[in-house]
């Protein structure tokens, strides 16, 4: 009985390899050894760093927030609240794409954010009044 040596499979699971391996340079791209190595390190990279992107983009946003409302005197963290006392459900980046294109926009919810915190800091002072603290 002949050997059977699956060199089709084979063939199509190095060539898979290799077309990943396209662009890389030198060996990288032409041999299978050192494509499948580059290609799994390549692939490791590609899913660490989606989550580095998303990680980079919310910080860049808070900047930007926290940029716009020290603009118009307030902090970042006290504008957050604010929103969250006025019940304003927009993300951090609907707000930085505000805060950098529309500044009219921005400044019309940070005036009610900063509405609803000092509302709800009154608040806060009658009921310590109240309990004589």
């Amino acid at each position: 009985m002949p050997r059977a040596t699956n060199a089709r499979a084979s063939r199509e699971r190095r060539k898979r390899v290799l077309n990943k391996a396209k662009g890389y340079r030198g060996r990288r791209s032409k041999l299978f050894r050192y494509a499948k190595d580059a290609t799994m390190k390549a692939q490791y990279w590609a899913y660490r760093d989606r989550k580095t992107r998303k990680r980079n983009f919310r910080n860049l946003w808070i900047q930007r927030i926290n940029a716009a409302c020290r603009q118009f005197g307030t902090t970042y963290s006290r504008f957050m609240e604010g929103l969250a006392a006025a019940k304003i459900e927009l993300d951090r980046k609907v707000l930085s794409d505000l805060a950098t294109s529309d500044e009219t926009a921005f400044k019309a919810i940070l005036d009610r954010a900063v509405a609803a915190l000092e509302q709800k800091n009154r608040a806060v002072e009658r009921v310590e009044a109240i309990s004589g603290r």
